[in-house]
């Protein structure tokens, strides 16, 4: 018999509901919750009158990488919006209706998008301090979750999640604001509000890794001596897919490049006018960088051609508040951002402009500030004058910290949602075409800074301020996962 949490609720379709909630109020406008398959308007507050019409390429793409062999399709006449039964397509491979013997990738992407992570949660660990960071490595097989508190555990998602290292940070401002795995899973680095970032040996047999006690966690200095001395914090760090470099953003407004070959930082660049919060490789060949910050702008730069010093290849604008996390679906053209203004922006850098219109930034005739005031009503049916983005989802709130936002992962889904914290506690997950909110998913009581999808099977992991690192599943037996043997505990975290 099944012992997992209780108040499941599975509708005829088999998609497991535990812990949705259909709440008109948890958006504006009285938006609610819609299920996988959905083609209800009106899901994403705001979003999904405009994406009703969208017939951008990368709807096309999406669509080509998620949906079913047309044979598949004409199973079930005038409903081929709307997902094909699992048992249909198992029976159409039985008889052969592709001509290939066997599901394609796009048939097993939509079979596999169809079972969202949304049963549970089951707790995975606990501790006394803010969860900021929480990331799976590129194969799934290890799981990165950075506190506030100086601790960093890499799990090990095959062994029971059992705790592989657990590294006490060195030198820490703050807290522990980003980490990045090496793409061969040796080495892990992270960063604080310092311009130092340290490296650590994953690899090493040492389970405790204290810094310079059991272990050397050596320093890779982003700071020169133009700084004069002034100390800057890193907000946001990543390997390149070859880990050969890392690219940071700073709070002294620049994104950095470091060499790891050389041991030096090998590009610096004045990115933004304000604290540069997010960057991110746009694709394998390492050559393009996004940023995205507190100016309100996403920019592009290509190595490949600087025209000038600090002026990048193109700039994206659309943002009404400052962009704090860019995630690329990794084809070198399209990206999400999240922004303090309480939207996720989908962008095609095909788009982008030489410079930013001269009056970008919509004045307000009010001060806010996001880390402690909500954000003001009579700003969130504002748009840009100068949007250049694809498309907008809104539901979910980015208060108070650097929210994260994401593609689906491309194996199991084609990436055909983006999901991401919020500040009101839970995650969210948007259908990417029609911007319809598929998902909200509730356990935690303070804000979810990040959450990450595994790369191959439909589990979530989501961390919050609340200390808590819960795994969202949805196991197709209906069986408790077997990665986890832990129960939730309902507790209170004052801070």
């Amino acid at each position: 018999m099944f012992s997992g949490p209780t108040d499941f609720d599975t509708d005829e379709m088999g998609y497991a509901m535990s812990r949705l909630e259909i709440e008109s109020d948890l958006c504006d406008a009285g938006k609610g919750y819609f299920g996988v398959g959905s083609s209800t308007s009106g899901g994403g507050h705001g979003s999904s009158e405009r994406l009703a019409d969208l017939d951008h390429e990368i709807s096309q793409v999406t669509k080509l990488k998620s949906c079913p062999h047309q044979r598949f399709s004409r199973q079930v006449p005038g409903r081929h919006q709307l997902p094909v039964s699992t048992v249909k397509m198992l029976a159409g491979r039985e008889s052969n209706f592709s001509g290939r013997g066997r599901f394609s990738a796009a048939d097993c992407c939509h079979i596999l998008s169809r079972y969202l992570p949304v049963k549970g949660p089951w707790l995975v660990d606990q501790m006394d301090s803010r969860a900021y960071v929480s990331q799976f490595s590129t194969d799934g097989s290890l799981f990165i979750a950075g506190f506030q508190g100086s601790h960093i555990r890499i799990y090990n998602v095959e062994k029971g999640w059992k705790v592989q290292k657990d590294i006490l940070a060195k030198s820490l401002r703050w807290t522990v604001t980003d980490t990045s795995l090496s793409p061969d899973q040796r080495n892990l680095v992270y960063a604080s509000m310092s311009p130092i970032v340290h490296i650590v040996d994953v690899g090493s047999g040492t389970t405790e890794s204290h810094a310079n006690v059991t272990e050397i966690h050596d320093g890779l200095d982003f700071s020169s001596d133009e700084d004069g001395g002034y100390s800057f914090g890193i907000f946001s760090v990543k390997f390149s897919t070859d880990g050969r470099e890392l690219v940071a953003g700073s709070s002294d407004d620049s994104i950095y490049v470091y060499d790891l070959e050389s041991n030096r930082v090998s590009l610096r660049a004045v990115a933004h006018t304000s604290d540069v919060n997010t960057v991110c490789f746009a694709d394998e060949s390492g050559n393009l960088i996004l940023s995205g910050g507190d100016d309100n702008l996403c920019k592009v730069w290509d190595r490949r051609c600087f025209i000038g010093r600090d002026k990048p290849a193109g700039v994206l604008v659309g943002h009404l508040e400052g962009v704090t996390f860019i995630d690329s679906r990794g084809d070198g053209r399209y990206f999400i951002s999240n922004g303090k203004d309480q939207t996720i922006k989908l962008w095609d850098i095909r788009k982008m402009s030489a410079t930013a219109p001269a009056r970008h930034e919509v004045h307000r005739n009010y001060e806010w500030d996001y880390r402690w005031m909500d954000y003001p009503s009579e700003s969130r049916d504002l748009k840009h004058p100068y949007d250049q983005s694809v498309s907008t989802y809104k539901g979910h709130s980015v208060l108070r910290t650097l929210i994260r936002c994401y593609f689906s992962p491309a194996h199991s889904t084609g990436q055909k949602y983006i999901y991401t914290g919020s500040n009101d506690s839970s995650v969210y997950i948007y259908d990417l075409e029609s911007g319809d909110k598929v998902a909200v998913l509730k356990h935690h009581n303070s804000p979810v800074r990040d959450c990450n999808w595994h790369p191959h099977y439909p589990t979530l992991i989501s961390s919050s301020w609340d200390g808590d690192l819960v795994k969202w599943e949805f196991p197709g037996s209906g069986e408790a996962p077997i990665m986890s043997k832990k129960r939730v505990r309902r507790r209170h975290f004052y801070y």
